[in-house]
C-alpha cells in the first residue's frame, strides 16, 4: 500500500503535465497526494475497522476520508457518490477501482479471500465488468508478488497468469507504447500499462519512472505499478518510500502506519 502512495504522489506532478521520459525529478513544487492515496488508505481503513468487511462499511469509509480530504481531486460522478446521502454504483468502467485496490491483497491470507475483498472494494462504484476486472487484475498481481519468494518468479506468474485469466495483452512493451499512448482513465487502457511497467522494472525508482514515462493518468498508473512492485518484501525499498509521506497529512499517515503495522509487523514510516 504504501507503493501505491508512493507512485501517486511522485506521479500527481505529471498528470496534466505528461513526460515521455525516465528522467525527470522525483519532486516538484505541485507534487501533493491525489485521490488515489485518500482512497486507497479508506480501504486500508475498512478492512482494519469493520470486520464484517461491508460493501456500508466500506462506504463509510470512502466517505468519510473524501469528505475529510476534499481537494484530492475525486473526477465528477465520483464527487457526487460521495456527497450522496445514499451512494450507488454508476456503473464505472474507470481505473478508480484498480488504484485503490491494493490493501485487500496485502491484508488477505488467499488469492480466492484477495479477490473477494477486491470484488468487494470495486462493486460499490465500478459494478461495470471492465472496472470489477481491473480491480481483480491488479489485486491479484499484488497478492502474486506479495506471495513469492523473488521477483523475477513473481513477474514470471503474472506473464502467465493476467493474460489468460484478464485478456490483458502484456506481450507489448512501455517503448512500442509511449509514442501514441494518450490520457486514458479506463480499466482497460490503463491498468494492462501499470502492470508492463512493473514488468520492466528492477527497481522501485525505476518502476515509478517507467510508469510515469508513458504519460496518461500518471498518478494512477504509478500508483498501480508501484503498488504491485512494493507488494514483494525483498524489493520495498522503505528508504525511498517514506521522503514522500512528507505530503500526506497526519490522519492519512496515522491509517497507513497501523496497516503497514498490521500487514508488514513493522512501522516503515
Amino acid at each position: 500500500m504504501l507503493g501505491a502512495v508512493f507512485g501517486d504522489i511522485v506521479g500527481s506532478a505529471y498528470e496534466w503535465n505528461n513526460v515521455k521520459r525516465k528522467n525527470f525529478p522525483l519532486h516538484r513544487s505541485s507534487t501533493r497526494y491525489t485521490d488515489d492515496s485518500v482512497m486507497t488508505l479508506a480501504v486500508a481503513k475498512w478492512l482494519m475497522e469493520d470486520l464484517e468487511h461491508s460493501e456500508q462499511g466500506l462506504i463509510n469509509a470512502m466517505q468519510q476520508l473524501g469528505h475529510a480530504h476534499p481537494r484530492a481531486g475525486y473526477g465528477g460522478r465520483f464527487r457526487k457518490w460521495l456527497a450522496s446521502n445514499n451512494p450507488q454504483p454508476y456503473n464505472s468502467w474507470g481505473n478508480g477501482s484498480a488504484m485503490r485496490v491494493s490493501p485487500v491483497a496485502l491484508y488477505a491470507t488467499s488469492l480466492e479471500e484477495s479477490l473477494e475483498l477486491a470484488k468487494k472494494s470495486a462493486i460499490v462504484t465500478h459494478n461495470h465488468p471492465e472496472g470489477i476486472k481491473g480491480a481483480l487484475a491488479v489485486a491479484e498481481c499484488v497478492f502474486i508478488c506479495k506471495d513469492a519468494d523473488h521477483l523475477e518468479s513473481a513477474k514470471e506468474i503474472i506473464r502467465s497468469k493476467i493474460p489468460q485469466k484478464y485478456d490483458y495483452n502484456l506481450n507489448r512493451t512501455l517503448d512500442e507504447i509511449r509514442p501514441n499512448y494518450s490520457f486514458d482513465v479506463s480499466c482497460q487502457g490503463s491498468v494492462p500499462e501499470a502492470i508492463i511497467a512493473f514488468l520492466e522494472s528492477t527497481s522501485l525508482e525505476e518502476c515509478v519512472r517507467n510508469a510515469i514515462s508513458i504519460g496518461g493518468d500518471s498518478d494512477t498508473i504509478a500508483a498501480i505499478a508501484c503498488s504491485i512492485f512494493a507488494a514483494n518484501k525483498e524489493w520495498r525499498e522503505e528508504q525511498l518510500m517514506s521522503q514522500f509521506t512528507k505530503y500526506l497529512p497526519d490522519d492519512l499517515i496515522r491509517i497507513m502506519d497501523k496497516f503497514e503495522k498490521l500487514v508488514y509487523h513493522n512501522n516503515p514510516t
